[in-house]
């Protein structure tokens, strides 16, 4: 019976093995070579990644349903529960319109009751303020009469721009019951500018900023009325 030759086989496995030896027992020149730092740059991004992406999937539910519990929230404030036997974050349309930067979508909450389309709230940006733009969230009855106003996000200053938040004054019900029909376009200013709505002392141009922001939400309002308030959900 005939055997097989393996010292030349052994003789090959020995000499890598003592070249591999010899590269980690130096192992400040192996850190030297240009692909020993680019597979641990490779590996730390990978790993990097792969932690990201856990995270991510881990929280993403979690983080919907804190962010639907705002919402909510606000919407409470802007629609009466008396309007609606719905779950105002639950139906949500989304408007498309051409804008300056291509096509801007904004979502629309509808209310409800007994089937019937009661009322709206949408956010909208009022652009102008005194620190960037403020986030509003407007809501109204099918006749496009404002129920409520709140601000949800700005920058403006505090002590000064920030009175347009309803735990620092009330001013922002000011809006609650005007509509286009019954604030036409010249008093739908600060009084500074001729209009109806108060200004702050020292802080014009944030009140006037919101003054544009929910007119122009109503003004939405009243080019989408008929897609709005569709039956149909």
């Amino acid at each position: 019976m005939s055997s097989v030759n393996l010292e030349p086989l052994r003789a090959f496995a020995a000499t890598h093995w003592e070249k591999l030896v010899r590269q980690f027992d130096d192992l400040d020149a192996l850190r030297q070579r240009l692909d020993y730092q680019t597979y641990i740059l490779a590996a730390a991004g990978l790993v990097s990644s792969l932690l990201l992406g856990i995270a991510h999937f881990a929280t993403q539910d979690a983080i919907e349903a804190r962010r639907n519990e705002d919402i909510q929230v606000t919407l409470e404030q802007v629609i009466p529960n008396s309007l609606h036997d719905n779950v105002l974050v639950n139906e949500v349309k989304t408007i498309s319109e051409p804008s300056k930067s291509g096509t801007s979508t904004t979502p629309v909450y509808i209310a409800r009751k007994d089937g019937a389309v009661t009322g709206v709230a949408f956010k909208f940006t009022a652009n102008g303020g005194y620190s960037g733009p403020i986030v509003l969230m407007i809501g109204m009855d099918k006749a496009g009469t404002v129920l409520g106003v709140r601000v949800v996000a700005h920058a403006e200053t505090p002590g000064l721009g920030d009175k347009i938040e309803r735990n620092k004054s009330d001013w922002i019900e000011s809006f609650v019951n005007r509509s286009l029909e019954n604030t036409p376009a010249e008093r739908f200013k600060v009084k500074k500018d001729g209009g109806d709505f108060d200004q702050f002392a020292g802080a014009t141009i944030t009140p006037r900023a919101v003054v544009h922001g929910v007119e122009s939400g109503l003004q939405f309002f009243q080019r989408h009325k008929s897609e709005l308030l569709e039956s149909t959900p």
